[in-house]
């Protein structure tokens, strides 16, 4: 038997979670079982706890779409017991059964070696989070914005705030935009020059265009905050987005496009191919690596997940939360 944490559903739009004991997962085909040693939380494992439909279809079912930890069993040629492995992303944690349990199962062709360089507590202190922002800090680099100022908007979340380190590491100027005022002295020690409000920046602008202020956007939240961001950036430059916390709709027009020669280019993690995911953490393990992975991180235990959710779903995180298991 081992530990999880379940998400029940009681009866229609009805569900409850917590820990439980469950038996541990039977392997098969091309499957391994990883001896979980951390995991994290994600915006998305908050949403499955309350029984998104777009997220989890599938009850009984346990929350968390990262794990690292020790391959116990495998069927598969490519592993072998006691390797050091991580997974992100795919359907774990969604409708197959996540990291956030003392065991988990998943398919092989899901599961990476822990690169040289960087330890399973590391690795999730990054998880899906840390895997997004490198990813949206190698398109950057790839289009050949290798310098200048970035804004990252929804910076003190998983994503944002790591990506502000990575950049400040880089050596970019780094503009943060956040709605918590209180945050701003966490966000200058990640790096950030500058904090803007969100309410100073999330704001009805009729105009089609600003002034030419940034040479790249990270943006995590979506909505009006990235229609105003692209009207700000540079010729040439480039806005990549990954999240829709504050809308999943994009008020915008085609000027930035078309006059300036603007790239936007959309972040996924989850279904992202082995090998990018691959060089993504190799890059975190050497180059990305940051220094500030203590003040972005809250450690909890399997017990402290419930109420670890509500913050997430409530907006109050910071951060990110790593779970020892």
């Amino acid at each position: 038997m081992m530990k999880a944490y379940i998400v029940e559903k009681i009866e229609d739009k009805k569900f409850k979670s917590g820990i439980q004991e469950i038996d541990i997962p039977k392997i098969e085909e091309n499957e391994v079982l990883i001896k979980v040693t951390y995991s994290s939380l994600n915006f998305k494992d908050a949403l499955s706890s309350i029984g998104n439909p777009g997220v989890t279809r599938v009850f009984p079912h346990v929350t968390g779409i990262d794990v690292s930890g020790i391959i116990e069993e495998t069927n598969s040629n490519e592993f072998s017991k006691g390797d050091a492995v991580l997974v992100t992303g795919y359907d774990m944690g969604m409708n197959t059964n996540g990291g956030h349990a003392q065991f988990v199962k998943v398919p092989a062709s899901w599961v990476i070696k822990l690169p040289k360089g960087i330890s399973d507590k590391e690795i999730m202190t990054y998880g899906t989070a840390g895997l997004t922002a490198a990813l949206s800090v190698n398109e950057l680099l790839n289009n050949n914005i290798t310098s200048g100022e970035v804004l990252v908007t929804g910076a003190t979340g998983g994503v944002g705030s790591i990506a502000v380190s990575i950049l400040s590491k880089l050596g970019f100027s780094v503009t943060a935009i956040s709605g918590k005022e209180d945050k701003i002295p966490f966000l200058k020690e990640l790096g950030a020059k500058e904090v803007i409000l969100r309410k100073d920046f999330d704001i009805e602008n009729k105009r089609p265009m600003g002034s030419e202020k940034y040479d790249g956007v990270i943006d995590t939240v979506g909505g009006n905050i990235l229609a105003e961001a692209l009207k700000l950036i540079k010729y040439d430059g480039v806005a990549t987005c990954c999240g829709l916390t504050s809308s999943h709709e994009l008020p915008t027009n085609v000027f930035p496009f078309i006059l300036r020669g603007v790239r936007l280019i959309g972040i996924d993690s989850v279904e992202a191919k082995r090998e990018k995911k691959v060089a993504a953490w190799k890059k975190i393990a050497g180059d990305f690596k940051i220094n500030s992975l203590e003040n972005l991180t809250n450690e909890i235990s399997l017990d402290e997940i419930k109420e670890a959710y509500k913050a997430l779903l409530e907006g109050k995180a910071v951060g990110r939360y790593l779970v020892k298991l």
